[in-house]
């Protein structure tokens, strides 16, 4: 016999607080948890099965997946590196460099607008495998990512946050979140939406309240909304950003964030305070990977100075918006 269908359900409970969904859905109320899945089954008269639609032994088996997916979400394995494999540029010359990502590293993607930054988030969005234009393949831990390395890392890899998402889902932020949260078997949910909630205020500067529609959040307050449930729920470990520095986000809170959860970030940028602020950066001319350049401890103190710089753009930017009329530089700072 199955060991989840021999446990009783109060210790089952115990160790995946999901079963009591699963039984809510089948509309099983048994009134000893000391019983385990078999022996409720058993007990049930002929008439639960004509209403359900079903048999005993469906039932042994639909519970032997549901616990074996829980037991599944749990056993996931890790991913410690990412690396991108040169493939060509745009005239089909060699790159001339590969691109290693670890987790709690910040990667930035630089080069001029339509050089191909979104083409390599695209490759490692695709998981190339020298599929795609560039000719590029990614590597997870040294290997290529087949369908059966993706379901042992579970399933869902990647998570991309761009400057441009909306919701249509005709419900609340609470009520999202914990569609997610629980989607993800999450023991927490509760505490999960709670503290969501709590970051996604703190990184928009914008609140909103857990009963307020997704469709009524402003663009900053989704993306905001968005990371925040990247970081706390989703558990794709590898995050691709593009262009943040438009979200309407606090920046470097955000990438704090998603750093601190051990992501591995990849921002394509033209921000100079996000690519200082970043490990290190992924220069691509003419579509290709040209070098890799480590931020250094010089750059660093410049990002300090910037940093003063744009505390002062930010001031002077609320200043306006929040209909100021300037008398002398001052007023503002």
């Amino acid at each position: 016999m199955s060991d989840c269908l021999s446990k009783s359900i109060m210790i089952l409970q115990k160790e995946y607080p999901m079963v009591a969904d699963f039984l809510s859905s089948f509309n099983l109320k048994p009134e000893d948890d000391s019983k385990n899945f078999t022996e409720i089954v058993n007990e049930l008269p002929a008439s639960y099965f004509e209403d359900q639609a079903t048999d005993a032994d469906q039932l042994f088996e639909l519970f032997q997946e549901f616990i074996n997916g829980l037991e599944d979400t749990q056993t996931v394995q890790s991913i410690d590196s990412l690396e991108v494999l040169a493939g060509k540029d745009k005239s089909g010359n060699s790159e001339s460099c590969n691109l290693n990502l670890i987790p709690g590293e910040i990667t930035c993607i630089v080069g001029p607008t339509g050089s191909g930054k979104s083409r390599l988030l695209a490759d490692i969005e695709w998981l190339a495998n020298a599929d795609t234009p560039t000719g590029r393949t990614v590597l997870i831990n040294g290997e290529k990512a087949d369908d059966s390395k993706i379901a042992q890392m579970g399933g869902k890899l990647i998570a991309q946050i761009t400057q441009n998402m909306n919701f249509v889902l005709d419900m609340s932020v609470e009520e999202f979140l914990r569609m997610h949260a629980q989607s993800h078997f999450m023991l927490n949910v509760e505490e999960v939406i709670t503290e969501v909630i709590k970051l996604a205020n703190d990184l928009s500067g914008e609140p909103f309240q857990p009963d307020t529609p997704v469709t009524f959040l402003s663009g900053g307050q989704s993306r905001a909304l968005m990371i925040a449930n990247v970081a706390c729920v989703g558990q794709a470990p590898i995050v691709l950003i593009d262009e943040i520095e438009n979200a309407g986000v606090n920046k470097k809170k955000s990438l704090d964030l998603l750093v601190k959860k051990d992501k591995i970030v990849l921002m394509a940028t033209h921000d100079p305070l996000l690519i200082l602020l970043a490990d290190k950066r992924v220069v691509i001319k003419n579509g290709g990977m040209h070098k890799v350049i480590e931020t250094n401890s010089i750059e660093r103190d410049f990002y300090s100075e910037l940093e003063q710089l744009d505390n002062k753009l930010q001031l002077t930017k609320d200043y306006f918006r929040y209909g100021n009329e300037l008398k002398k530089v001052g007023d503002i700072y």
